[in-house]
């Protein structure tokens, strides 16, 4: 009986220990796959990193413009005022309208001053008649004295008269001169071609002329081609100054260097216009010195004393790194940029800027280089030491592609 018991508890230990093991396996498999899915959970719910778009910045050789603030000017301005007195009779021109050099604008009432010239050819007519008088008078006399017959008093006495009749006579030729002038001056002519204002003065005032003080009547502006005029620092006409000397660039005062404009409503400088003149002196009282672009005007788009903007050539050529202005930072008073790290995160580079490019490029002076890997979207999404997904863009995107980009 102690045998079987024995092999009986054998056995029931036998069964135990499997049942242990299968236990075991079981709590295994069951832990393992828990495992597997809280991993699998685990992936899907971890985010990811932000998908951005770098790319290096752009690095060309270029030439920098220094940009001004200015107004335009017409190139010739006159008002109009009349040489005589009297009253208007005629306005000839509509408010506004173009005009051309000599075409009649006003005309003044010119009775009197037929009635003057009149005159004065009547006293020209009594001097000529006193002036052949006295001729004939010297020309007998002039025969006689070769024989004797008339006496040396009385042969001056007559070269006298003839002289005095003659001056007369130009005295009065003088006054029919000016008669005949002062009548053309009655008829107020358009001294340039331009565009005039209204009239200041109606048909039958009374107005004053001849004078600096004389009524003013109207003016006339040209504006084809029209001046532009700006004042630059006495730092930038050094600069000019410097680069002329250096043979880098040629001086405003002989050369027409170009010079880009545009208007207030206008997002790009797509006016050309040549600089023409550069004063002879600084400005004491402001430290500043001005100048003056000409610009064609041919579809008088452009009034006098609109305000505007130019661009001035204010470099040699030279290589220059630049980046689009829209991805600059701004910390206080420092500038930075985003750029992509060796780890695929986020890093920022501090820079020093330059000036505006062309569309929409900031020239960098300091702290990049060719090979930084900058970011150029969801700038407002990241921060440094965030991981990314970059994705290269190349070339840079300008201005209008960040646009365009933006809108999608």
């Amino acid at each position: 009986m102690k045998t079987i018991n024995l092999k009986t508890g054998n056995l029931s230990v036998r069964v135990f220990v499997i049942f242990t093991m299968m236990l075991a396996v079981m709590a295994l498999v069951v832990f393992s796959a828990f495992d597997k899915t809280e991993k699998r959970e685990l992936a899907q719910n971890e985010p990811q990193g932000l998908q951005v778009e770098v790319s290096h910045p752009i690095f060309e050789k270029i030439t920098e413009w220094d940009e001004y603030t200015g107004r335009f000017e017409a190139s010739n301005r006159v008002e109009v005022r009349a040489r005589v007195s009297g009253y208007i009779e005629n306005v000839s021109f509509k408010d506004g309208q173009d005009v051309t050099k000599g075409d009649v604008l006003f005309t003044i009432d010119q009775r009197p001053f037929k009635i003057a010239l009149n005159q004065a050819r009547a006293g020209y007519g009594q001097a000529l008649a006193n002036f052949t008088t006295a001729q004939d008078n010297f020309n007998r006399v002039r025969s006689l004295r070769q024989s004797g017959a008339v006496s040396l008093e009385e042969y001056d006495h007559r070269q006298q008269a003839l002289a005095g009749a003659k001056a007369t006579l130009q005295l009065a030729q003088a006054a029919v001169d000016n008669a005949k002038l002062n009548l053309e001056f009655t008829r107020v002519k358009a001294p340039i071609s331009g565009r005039v204002s209204r009239d200041m003065v109606n048909e039958g005032n009374l107005i004053d002329g001849g004078s600096s003080n004389s009524t003013l009547l109207t003016t006339i502006v040209a504006t084809s081609p029209i001046h532009f005029y700006f004042r630059g620092s006495e730092s930038d006409y050094l600069k000019y100054s410097r680069l002329a000397q250096n043979g880098e660039r040629g001086s405003s005062r002989s050369t027409a260097n170009p010079v880009l404009l545009k208007l207030q409503d206008e997002a790009d400088y797509s006016h050309e216009a040549v600089m023409d003149f550069v004063d002879n002196e600084i400005d004491r009282s402001t430290g500043t010195i001005e100048g003056r672009a000409t610009l064609d005007n041919e579809d008088g788009l452009i009034e006098p004393g609109m305000f505007g903007k130019a661009r001035l050539l204010g470099s040699a050529e030279h290589e220059a790194i630049m980046i689009p202005d829209e991805i600059i930072g701004t910390n206080q008073s420092v500038r930075f940029v985003y750029v992509l790290a060796e780890d695929n995160t986020v890093t920022t580079k501090n820079i020093e800027l330059g000036p505006l490019h062309t569309n929409g490029l900031r020239i960098i002076r300091n702290g990049l280089t060719v090979e930084d890997k900058l970011i150029t979207n969801n700038i407002q999404k990241i921060r440094p030491g965030v991981a990314v997904r970059p994705i290269e863009k190349s070339p840079i995107a300008t201005k209008e592609a960040l646009a365009v980009a933006s809108a999608e």
